[in-house]
């Protein structure tokens, strides 16, 4: 788990809001070099490396690197900035967090993201009562502007990508808090499933592909999928809260999302699986939830799917799970693929 911990915290260091994702695919990719697995790459940025099986037909994992961020939308006559979201991330998340900004031609610029309203000296009980919106909240930037022209000076200009401080930190009780949880966790579980391949000289039992998308978040995130693929897994975040089973340190295992129910039999595989290894999991319903998995459903392809992961809190807020969660993951898609 330490060296799976550690890649973690670097990958949730990297900025990866939707629309901005080089830089950490180019980590994930260089990991999946030094196994020496083939990758391929795909025109909108995604990839996936494959490990031969002992048949043709091919089962497909996948986990997005795409995260939450936000675009800026206006550069307005105080020197402050306005952002529209990225993803479905309310405001009220991300009030009073630490950002960066990143310019066209690779400049960046820290600043918070702050309501208009912000001091109670100043403003009284309107700081409480006025409403997280686009229009009620900005970024301050950490520079000295008070006007558009001062921004554009800087180089800062609509359309720029505004990525949020992770804010990472582990406890000594195995908790792992952290922006992006979704779905960077999932994509160091499959790094580490793939090392593991490697190092106890498994043959998967169909031909395995390890797929990293881009735009999850968006919903057109899986495309490409190779053409045997006859089994798809969305290796994507339970969800911890109130009416949910999930909890942060089991797999939850979906029945269905806000889109589909997932394939019957799959299903019942895994949570089979899941006893016979005694590896803690949960089934779990969510309505408010899309994966990967069903937006390949939507392309029409004849597949059987399924979505899974580790138990989070708070998702799409500062998030939380269990390194014991990242752990039953790990293990029931290790024996799924033998």
């Amino acid at each position: 788990m330490k060296k799976m911990i550690e890649e973690l915290q670097e990958l949730l260091s990297i900025p990866s809001p939707i629309g901005y994702t080089d830089e950490a695919v180019d980590y994930l990719k260089k990991a999946f070099e030094e196994l020496d697995y083939p990758i391929t790459d795909l025109k909108k940025g995604s990839f996936y490396a494959t490990i031969p099986g002992k048949v043709e037909e091919g089962l497909l994992l996948g986990a997005h690197v795409d995260t939450l961020g936000a675009m800026v939308r206006e550069l307005k006559s105080n020197g402050r900035i306005k952002a529209i979201p990225l993803g479905g991330m309310p405001w009220s998340g991300v009030e009073g967090e630490n950002l960066q900004i990143h310019t066209r031609d690779k400049k960046r610029y820290t600043g918070t993201l702050m309501p208009i309203k912000s001091s109670v000296h100043i403003h009284g009980d309107d700081v409480r009562k006025l409403e997280r919106t686009t229009d009620s909240v900005e970024i301050r930037i950490d520079e000295d502007v008070s006007s558009k022209e001062d921004l554009e000076k800087l180089g800062i200009s609509i359309g720029d990508i505004v990525s949020f401080s992770p804010r990472t930190q582990l406890t000594d009780s195995g908790y792992i808090k952290s922006r992006y949880l979704d779905d960077k966790s999932c994509c160091i579980i499959l790094l580490h499933l793939a090392r593991r391949i490697k190092e106890e000289g498994i043959t998967p039992r169909k031909t395995l592909h390890l797929y990293f998308s881009i735009y999850e978040e968006l919903g057109h995130g899986l495309y490409g999928i190779p053409e045997k693929v006859d089994e798809l897994i969305s290796v994507d975040i339970g969800c911890v809260g109130e009416g949910q089973s999930s909890t942060e340190k089991t797999v939850t295992i979906f029945a269905k999302d806000g889109k589909s129910p997932y394939d019957y039999n799959l299903v019942t595989q895994l949570t089979s699986l899941a006893k016979e290894k005694e590896i803690p999991y949960v089934i779990d319903v969510i309505e408010f939830y899309g994966s990967d998995a069903t937006a390949a459903l939507s392309q029409g392809r004849d597949l059987r799917v399924a979505c899974l992961g580790p138990g989070v809190e708070s998702t799409h807020h500062y998030e939380r799970t269990h390194e014991d969660a990242l752990k039953a993951t790990m293990d029931l898609l290790h024996a799924f693929i033998q």
